[in-house]
């Protein structure tokens, strides 16, 4: 899937980030449940899983997201990525280099790069990225080893890069507006959209909270003159 710049700023707006560990059935029926709602963007993260098996999930999956012109990137892995043919790659600072990444991946893919700081986004950025991601933006029980990261500082690199930005990190339907005006082009959601494994995972909850989480990104968006002619 080829996308413009302007296009894929558009479909970051709600960038659902599946969650680890679960069956495919229930992943595909969750993930239906997502696009049907308003989740415009999605990544498939599985750590645990060979690359073999992780690609064949992967373009099961990116099957149903095409469906609906949704793209899917896979994370971390760059033979997953290629084998499973989603629409590209999403690399941590730990992960592949983004250098690395841009130069192994097919013409078109689409690259996103976590960040932490200014310096990480500038390198991002020349390395080939095409969107980043900046977190935990809020405490968050997800990802235990995310490094924090504040709405200020989120503000910081969307104004020093020309690539669309997604903030990530405990972002819920109760804080997501403290992001109105940081330039985002969207927020990342995990357990705020498709609920806790303890919780159960539910497609018509999922689909409930992905049209007022998608609402409330529109909204955000909407704050940034670049993007909604806010104020």
């Amino acid at each position: 899937m080829n996308v413009s710049r302007e296009a894929l700023r558009e479909a970051l707006a709600l960038y659902a980030v599946l969650p680890e560990g679960l069956e495919e059935g229930a992943l595909g029926g969750i993930l239906e449940a997502a696009i049907r709602g308003g989740a415009s963007f999605v990544q498939l993260r599985e750590k645990n899983l060979d690359d073999a098996t992780y690609a064949a999930r992967a373009g099961r999956l990116r099957a149903v997201a095409a469906r609906h012109g949704v793209p899917l990137v896979v994370n971390d892995s760059v033979g997953a990525a290629i084998g499973s043919g989603a629409d590209g790659l999403h690399v941590g600072q730990s992960d592949c280099g983004a250098l690395e990444a841009r130069e192994r991946l097919p013409a078109g893919a689409i690259l996103g790069v976590s960040v932490h700081s200014v310096a990480e986004a500038l390198a991002a950025e020349r390395a080939g990225a095409d969107y980043l991601g900046v977190g935990a933006v809020f405490p968050t029980t997800t990802k235990i080893d995310a490094r924090a990261s504040t709405p200020a500082l989120l503000s910081e690199i969307c104004a020093a890069v020309s690539i669309p930005v997604v903030a990530i990190g405990g972002i819920s339907l109760d804080n997501a507006s403290l992001l109105s005006g940081t330039g985002i082009a969207g927020i990342a959601v995990v357990s705020a959209l498709f609920g806790t494994a303890g919780g159960g995972f539910d497609a018509a909850r999922t689909a409930g909270e992905a049209r007022k989480l998608r609402a409330v990104a529109d909204r955000v968006r909407a704050a940034d003159p670049a993007i909604g002619g806010g104020t």
